[in-house]
């Protein structure tokens, strides 16, 4: 029986995924089962971790906004904010009143009295 010469195409894989796997250390970065292994560990975190990123970057917004407001007005907090936003139907997101927040708390304050004054001045409960 004649030998068959095995194709490119496995070696190329194989190539590709250890490109992939230069940045690992040890074993990892040499071995192609414990490289594909990985591989699909790192990918898995990668996209766990895009959304993890996502809820911990809303928790943070709401915890500056509510540290700066709650700073001046007594008996004011986010949560009333955000409900007196959105009774006014004012589209401000989360991640806009954090930066105003940081940047000029001034202003965030300015529109938390202009959201209060017409809140009560309407007298919408």
């Amino acid at each position: 029986m004649t030998r068959i010469k095995r194709g490119y195409i496995a070696r190329r894989r194989r190539t590709k995924n250890s490109l992939f796997a230069s940045r690992f250390r040890g074993a990892h970065a040499s071995l192609t089962r414990s490289i594909t292994q990985q591989k699909t560990r790192a990918l898995f975190s990668a996209d766990r971790d895009r959304d993890k990123q996502k809820i911990n970057f809303r928790r943070l917004w709401i915890t500056r906004i509510n540290a700066v407001i709650r700073e001046r007005i007594l008996y004011y907090n986010y949560s009333k904010l955000i409900h007196d936003l959105y009774k006014r139907q004012l589209l401000l997101n989360r991640k806009i009143l954090a930066q105003i927040a940081i940047s000029n708390r001034n202003c965030l304050y300015m529109i938390s009295n202009e959201i209060r004054k017409e809140v009560e001045y309407t007298g919408i409960i």
